[in-house]
This record gives structure tokens, C-alpha cells and sequence, in this order.
């Protein structure tokens, strides 16, 4: 399973939100380049980036987002307010190892697909859930999309991988998120990245066990220390425990 440690950026400062609220940003005073090096420094194979006065459509954050790109030394999965081709393909012109798209598949799915056939195992399909139902433009807007008709809809595009998003996770328990990522996941060939559910170690153990989920992104609890990079890193590393079959 892979680690993902997630920066976001918000007028040239890393931050965390609850629930994409950007009225109420935790502003963490530590320099996102400094921060993103020492993500590759514990040993990170690697990392998720996301621009969110790109995904709020009130500016951006492009050359902090390019130089932690040109410098970091680890591929980087990059997220903020995707709109068009050209803004894809600009991307991964400056280097971005994959590109994350959730409203613009919504809006405009045939796009999208035909994006990931020309970048195949570049293009990463976000999927934002509250309350059962998909959001877009942020987490802003209910999509007219089930999560699982949406998921669906992607099933032959060659997809990097989708990232699942319970918003309900910020404020409620794990485990009803885990159920309503653990049955999207069983929905789709793709690899499965979860967002969210993770603020404490025994949380990436835990996420190892559940089918067809390749990784996990994980910011906040970095920042705020609830959660050791380098020890994540090994927990997700660790193979399971062989079983004894049943005769």
C-alpha cells in the first residue's frame, strides 16, 4: 500500500481544512517546499499536492506548485480545479507524474476518458462523497452522478487510480467510512486511493486489510504529528501474516 503524505496549498501557505471549508483553514507556519522535501527525506515514494484557490476557482498557487514539483525528488499527484485538456496537459508538461480530476469528469466524462487513453496511468478520478451522495466543484455542489454510476462510467478508461473521499470522515467515526469505501472499492478494476480516513498509525494497519485499496493520502495528521511519516511508511510496507489453510 502506498503512502501518500498530501500538502494543500492555500495562498502560499500549506493548510488543512474540515470538510473543504476554506473560511476556516488550519494554516500550518512551515515552508510547503521544506515540508515536501522532507516528505521524500523520510522515504516517501510518493506525494499528493492540491492547489486550493486552483480547486476554489480564486487564484493559484502555480509557482509554489512548480517548484515543489521541479525539486522534490518524488513524483507528485496533483489535484486543484482541472478544467480543460489544455490545463491537463500543461501539468504534466511541467513534470506532474499524475493529474487528479473530479468536476471536470462529471461535467464532462468522454473528455476525461479520452485524456486517460492519451496518458494512460496519469489521470487520477476523484470521488467526493457526503452523505451517500457524489459532490463537485469542491465539495460544493451535489453531482446528479451516484457514486457508483460515476465509478462505473470510467470502468475501461485506463485510470491511474480513483481517490475516494468520505467528507462525512472529518467529523464522524471511521468505520461507517470504511464501509462506504470498502464497497466502492469492490465496484471497480482500478486501484483505490482513500482519503480521510486516516489520523492515527493503527488506521494505516487496519486500511491494509480491506480489498483493492493501493494507498492512502494523509495530511492533516502529519502535520499535526498525530502520525510519524517513517513509521506510517513501514506499516504500510509490512506484509501480512501468513494464514493456516483449512483442510
Amino acid at each position: 500500500m502506498i503512502i501518500y503524505p498530501t500538502l494543500e496549498l492555500h495562498n502560499g501557505k500549506s493548510v488543512s481544512l474540515t470538510r473543504g471549508r476554506l473560511e476556516e483553514p488550519v494554516i500550518w507556519h512551515k515552508d510547503p517546499v521544506e515540508i515536501a522535501r522532507g516528505f521524500a527525506a523520510a522515504g516517501a515514494e510518493w506525494m499528493h499536492l492540491t492547489d486550493m484557490n486552483a480547486l476554489a476557482g480564486d487564484g493559484d498557487n502555480n509557482a509554489l506548485s512548480e517548484e515543489i514539483i521541479r525539486t522534490v525528488g518524488i513524483p507528485v499527484q496533483f489535484g486543484g480545479g482541472f478544467r480543460s485538456r489544455e490545463s491537463v496537459e500543461r501539468w504534466i508538461d511541467k513534470g506532474v507524474g499524475r493529474v487528479v480530476i473530479g468536476t471536470m469528469a462529471a461535467q464532462d466524462p468522454d473528455a476525461v476518458k479520452a485524456m486517460a487513453k492519451h496518458h494512460p496511468d496519469q489521470i487520477v478520478l476523484a470521488v467526493d462523497i457526503y452523505q451517500g451522495q457524489m459532490m463537485t466543484d469542491g465539495w460544493r455542489q451535489p453531482s446528479a452522478f451516484s457514486p457508483e454510476a460515476f465509478i462505473s462510467e470510467f470502468d475501461n478508461a485506463p485510470l491511474a487510480g480513483i481517490i475516494v473521499t468520505d467528507i462525512d470522515s472529518d467529523i464522524g467515526e471511521s468505520d461507517g467510512t470504511l464501509g462506504v469505501i470498502t464497497g466502492l472499492a469492490a465496484k471497480t478494476r482500478h486501484p483505490v486511493i482513500v482519503r480521510g480516513t486516516i489520523k492515527q498509525a493503527d488506521d494505516v494497519v487496519r486500511l491494509k486489510y480491506l480489498p483493492n485499496i493501493a494507498g492512502t493520502l494523509i495530511g492533516r495528521a502529519l502535520m499535526a504529528k498525530d502520525i510519524d511519516l517513517e513509521a506510517a511508511l513501514a506499516f504500510a510496507a509490512e506484509q501480512p501474516e501468513p494464514t493456516a489453510e483449512f483442510q
